[in-house]
C-alpha cells in the first residue's frame, strides 16, 4: 500500500511540475495570440482604446503575477509532497536508490525555494521597463530563469528515477 501511495504522490509531483512548465510560457504566448487574432469585439474595442502596446504590457504584467503566484504555491506544495515521500521512504521498496533520488529532489526543491523569491523580486523590478535597450538586470533575470528551469528538469529526472526504481523493486526488498 505504501508503494502505491508513494507512486501516486510521485505522479502528482511530476504532473504538477509538468503542468507549470507548460502553463507559464503559455500565459505569455496567449497574450500575443489574443492581441493578434481575438474575435471578441469588446476585447478588440478595449485594446483599441487603450492601445496595443499598453494592453500588451498590462496583460503581460497580469501573466507575470499569475505565474509568480503559481510557482510560489507550487513550490510550497511540492515541498510538502517531497517531505512526505522522504518521511516514509525507508518503508518503500527500492531501498537506498529510491531514498537517494528523493533526497536529491528535495534538495533541488529547496534550491528552487531560494531562487523563486529572487526571480520574483527581480522580475517585478523589470515590469513596465522598456526592453530597448535591454536593461542590465534583464541578463541576470534570464540567467536565474534558466537556472530555475534546469534545476526543475533535474528534479523531475530525480523524481522519475525514484518512481522507476520504486516500480521495479519487489515489495519484499523494502529493507535494502
Amino acid at each position: 500500500m505504501k508503494q502505491r501511495s508513494a507512486l501516486i504522490l510521485l505522479g502528482a509531483w511530476v504532473m504538477g511540475s509538468l503542468v507549470l512548465l507548460v502553463v507559464a510560457p503559455t500565459n505569455f504566448r496567449l497574450i500575443d495570440e489574443l492581441l493578434a487574432h481575438s474575435e471578441n469585439a469588446a476585447f478588440r474595442g478595449l485594446v483599441e482604446r487603450v492601445g496595443q502596446h499598453e494592453a500588451r504590457e498590462l496583460l503581460r504584467y497580469l501573466s507575470s503575477e499569475l505565474n509568480r503566484k503559481f510557482f510560489m504555491l507550487w513550490n510550497l506544495a511540492q515541498l510538502a509532497v517531497a517531505v512526505a515521500l522522504v518521511a516514509f521512504s525507508r518503508a518503500l521498496p527500492g531501498g537506498r536508490r529510491v531514498r537517494t533520488a528523493l533526497l536529491a529532489a528535495v534538495a533541488l526543491v529547496l534550491l528552487l525555494l531560494v531562487l523563486q523569491p529572487m526571480i520574483t523580486s527581480l522580475g517585478r523590478s523589470l515590469d513596465f521597463v522598456p526592453r530597448e535597450p535591454p536593461p542590465p538586470e534583464l541578463a541576470r533575470f534570464q540567467l536565474l530563469h534558466v537556472a530555475y528551469t534546469v534545476i526543475e528538469l533535474v528534479k523531475l529526472v530525480c523524481a522519475g528515477l525514484a518512481g522507476f526504481w520504486l516500480l521495479r523493486a519487489e515489495p519484499a526488498a523494502a529493507g535494502q
